[in-house]
């Protein structure tokens, strides 16, 4: 059977825009690279006489080689951000003062802040102390007295 086995330049490519075509359902860029390690291959195969093993071997190290080359070369996502506190609200609160309007009872109260009301958690305190936020845990504030 593998013998009879003949590959030639359009089966790359049909099977590169396949995987090209995989890659708009299954993001990553893994199929993007694959199919035009698959490409090359059927471009190289339309120049050079090559047997199905040695085309396999030279798609799987095209393969590899683009993949991590591609890794290596993308713009990072980890890069510092002019507003790192944008859409997430309550960090941005953190290390601002308030004057609580309602008391802090049993640890927990509410602090109204700019159009928003928010669920503070510290020690308890009577309206009119001024706090700190120290983090922001979701929907909770957490402050801390100021003396």
């Amino acid at each position: 059977m593998s013998e009879n086995l003949v590959l030639v330049y359009w089966h790359w490519w049909v099977i590169g825009l396949a995987l090209i075509a995989l890659e708009a359902f299954v993001p990553g860029a893994v199929f993007l690279w694959m199919g035009i390690s698959a490409l090359v291959v059927g471009l190289i195969v339309a120049f050079v006489t090559l047997g199905w093993p040695a085309q396999l071997v030279l798609f799987g190290l095209l393969s590899l080689a683009s993949f991590f080359a591609y890794r290596r070369l993308r713009p990072r996502r980890d890069l510092q951000s002019d507003a790192p506190t944008l859409n997430r609200r309550g960090a941005s609160y953190v290390g601002r003062q308030f004057t609580l309007a309602e008391p802090i009872v049993n640890g927990v109260g509410r602090l109204r802040v700019d159009d928003s009301q928010w669920r503070i958690s510290g020690i308890d305190a009577p309206a009119g102390v001024t706090v700190r936020v120290v983090r922001a845990d979701g929907a909770t504030l957490h402050v801390e007295r100021v003396d």
